[in-house]
């Protein structure tokens, strides 16, 4: 194929890959049904030289282009399309320079984002973002679909964070955008633009981000509760108080169960569902605040609420909630929501996913960073049950709909990718759509950068 004879001619020979099962294995993220077809090859590349030769080599076929990470993605935003080539970032892993005085790190895409946060420890410094993914996820995936975390009720999404970019364009040019200063108006802000555009826009080679400096030891709270809405009524109250906590992490007993099957980690919840709190307030005023996100639990109706004294235990529960999702794969097959609500809405919308479930007779396990009201309801079916496959589909998208409805969003930070196109479609005002699809005109002329994602 033309493409081929491009890649070997402007590539080092092992960076090209078209062995059928490694490229089966490369066709798609962690997307339950979304669609994918099989590449042609896949390109690993080790230098931003290398991949901007991969974008010319594909512009000059007219090849489409997938770019992917760590492939942990679960809107399909990394499916491969047919004869595509899927253009991994994996190989560029670098820490390139950490700058502890103007607090920022410049990395290569595929930096784990785990490891980052190790990295820049060392120097007194934090990356706040973090994704439950973040054993496993890397720094341009992150940047792709603007991921969040537990931190980001507190601390802010990874657009806060990204100060600059190298980017590939859809032209096949090697780009710099935004800046290293912490301020800077000049121009329009592309790097922001960049942030969240699944790779549809240009494919990243480095990322320079935004660094805090170390916090201090974290307070939990746990709260027990009877039913989802209870919790999303605490999650209320607690923003009713003027509370900011480092973390607001709602986890049902289905999670904790499927965790501790998996694991054998010894968790015990007699509650169907449990609040996790956290507070990195300093002293005294700490304290305070733990004891009023305590007493936020108990207004919202916990059955029982404690300020945990027990740092293991506090720990083995937040590690419980990272591993949920992989834990209910081991169930079945999992299709994942990302909706996010305002604060306001989270006891009606938990209320209504329940209602949803029982509706369409589908199991729901609920994780959620409920504190800024991003819920990740878990539709779980039986393998090979194409009947409760149907029946989950359509309750996903009837959670869709119920977060429309309410004022919230398709996605709070997964991204659009494949699965929630025909969301976006109803969230989007068509002027807007149509500015979108201008914008990726303009910078992706060719319409070879991750076809079919995300607008």
């Amino acid at each position: 194929m033309a493409v081929l004879t491009e890649l070997e001619r402007r590539l080092p020979a092992d960076r090209v890959v078209t062995d059928p099962d490694v490229l089966r294995s490369y066709a798609h993220d962690e997307a339950e049904w979304a669609p994918y077809d099989q590449p042609v090859a896949l390109v690993r590349p080790q230098s931003a030289q290398e991949v901007q030769a991969t974008v010319l080599a594909c512009i000059a076929t007219g090849t489409a282009i997938v770019p992917r990470g760590a492939g942990t993605g679960l809107s399909g935003g990394a499916n491969a399309v047919a004869g595509c080539v899927v253009l991994s970032l994996e190989k560029m892993a670098a820490v390139v320079e950490v700058d502890p005085l103007e607090r920022l790190a410049v990395v290569q895409p595929g930096v784990v984002n785990d490891a980052l946060r190790s990295h820049v420890a060392r120097f007194g410094l934090w990356y706040p973002p973090d994704p439950a993914s973040s054993p496993w996820s890397t720094i341009g995936g992150n940047v792709a679909t603007n991921a969040g975390g537990m931190c980001c009720v507190k601390y802010g999404v990874t657009r806060d964070y990204v100060l600059g970019l190298q980017v590939v364009t859809g032209t096949g040019e090697l780009v710099r955008l935004g800046r290293r200063t912490a301020k800077g108006v000049a121009g329009y802000d592309l790097t922001s633009l960049m942030v969240g555009s699944e790779g549809t826009l240009g494919v990243i080679t480095e990322v320079t981000v935004r660094l805090r400096p170390a916090r201090a030891p974290e307070r939990t709270v746990v709260g027990y509760f009877d039913s989802a809405a209870d919790a999303g009524r605490a999650v209320t109250a607690a923003a009713a108080a003027g509370l900011t906590p480092s973390a607001l992490e709602l986890v049902d007993r289905h999670c904790l169960a499927a965790v501790d099957a998996w694991k054998n980690m010894g968790l015990s919840a007699d509650a169907a569902v449990v609040l996790l709190g956290r507070v990195d307030t300093l002293g005294a005023e700490g304290d305070a605040e733990a004891e009023a996100l305590r007493e936020a639990f108990a207004a919202g109706g916990a059955t029982w609420s404690a300020v945990s004294t027990d740092q293991d235990e506090a720990d083995a529960l937040f590690s419980a909630r990272r591993l949920a999702y992989p834990a209910l794969e081991r169930l079945g097959p999992v299709l994942t929501e990302d909706v996010c609500v305002p604060k306001a809405a989270v006891p009606q919308m938990l209320a209504r996913i329940d209602a949803i479930g029982v509706a369409h007779d589908i199991r729901i396990a609920n994780i959620a960073h409920v504190g800024d009201g991003n819920l990740h309801p878990l539709l779980i079916t039986p393998a090979g049950d194409d009947a409760a496959r149907v029946r989950a589909q359509a309750a996903f998208t009837e959670i869709v709909a119920a977060a429309l409805d309410l004022g919230g969003t398709v996605t709070g930070e997964h991204g659009v990718g494949l699965l929630k196109r025909e969301g976006l479609e109803r969230e989007l005002a068509p002027a807007v759509r149509a500015m979108q699809a201008a914008v990726k005109a303009a910078l992706d002329p060719h319409g070879l950068l991750n076809p079919g994602k995300a607008i």
